[in-house]
């Protein structure tokens, strides 16, 4: 009888890639929650949270026990395709009925690759608003890295657009045909105009001290952050003098960027890319 040798792992990202050393930068965290709010405007998605979720009743939990794994499978190294398989299989059971009688399944590939796209879109907004202009060039090497980054799911991979210029076809036609105002994401975004949740065991007297400050903030840094096509749907307001605010403080940000480069890696990056890097200068 003849043995058979295990699957190779897929290819995986490594220091060299753009996507570590942009995927995992602080700023980042700049754009607010534009992927996951974007994530939940495909009805199929929006509808598995509502359904299987704890994001109603945990939502910053929810959103920490998430990104976990992602930056995991980007940052993994050599069990970057474990990591992958593992985020993917906390999905199998996530799977119903729409309110139109329709089935959905979170591992539909179209709903999975959609999921997959935002954080794309979420990183390559991130960098050209807070970092640096990107070329056709740095935008087609980043699109090539997240195929790679997204075969590490071990899902099919049939509604992945082929090449850069055919997922900008991709892109337009989900916003503009595909998202909707689902319950789902009108919730994420509902602390804009109903003020952030008071953290548990924070007194209230100093609540109400700092939440003004802190929800004006979180305003100004979620709303700012979203494609207009989501401020419409959505129906947040954002008006010509805070587009102009937010402009102003994006190139305030990139405009320190040399002095961002100057400062410890434990400030410049997310601790899952940190501890990547150090692996790698390591040797591990």
């Amino acid at each position: 009888m003849t043995e058979t040798s295990p699957a190779p792992d897929p290819p995986r990202l490594g220091p060299d890639s753009l996507t570590w050393r942009f995927f995992g930068d602080s700023r980042m965290l700049l754009v607010g929650p534009r992927a996951a709010v974007l994530q939940n405007m495909l009805p199929a998605l929006g509808q598995g949270v509502l359904d299987h979720s704890v994001f109603f009743k945990e939502t910053f939990a929810r959103l920490r026990r998430s990104a976990g794994p992602i930056m995991n499978t980007v940052y993994g190294g050599v069990r970057a395709g474990e990591t992958g398989r593992r985020v993917r299989d906390y999905h199998r059971e996530i799977k119903g009925t729409m309110p139109d009688g329709s089935r959905y399944h979170a591992l539909d590939p179209e709903t999975y690759y959609w999921a997959h796209a935002t954080f794309l879109d979420s990183m390559l907004y991130g960098v050209e608003t807070f970092i640096r202009p990107l070329d056709e060039a740095d935008r087609r090497r980043i699109y090539e890295e997240s195929k790679v980054w997204f075969r590490l799911y071990g899902v099919s991979d049939r509604a992945m657009p082929e090449d850069w210029e055919s997922f900008q076809v991709y892109w337009k036609r989900m916003l503009d045909e595909e998202i909707v105002p689902h319950r789902t994401a009108r919730y994420g975004v509902g602390y804009v105009t109903k003020g952030l949740p008071a953290p548990p065991r924070v007194p209230a007297a100093v609540w109400r001290a700092v939440a003004p400050p802190l929800d004006a903030v979180a305003r100004f840094l979620t709303v700012g952050g979203l494609h207009p096509r989501m401020r419409e749907l959505l129906e947040l307001p954002w008006s010509a003098a805070d587009e102009r605010r937010y402009r102003r403080f994006a190139a305030a940000v990139r405009r320190a960027d040399r002095v961002w480069r100057l400062l410890p890696a434990s400030v410049r990056y997310l601790p899952h890319a940190r501890r990547a890097f150090a692996r790698e200068a390591r040797g591990g």
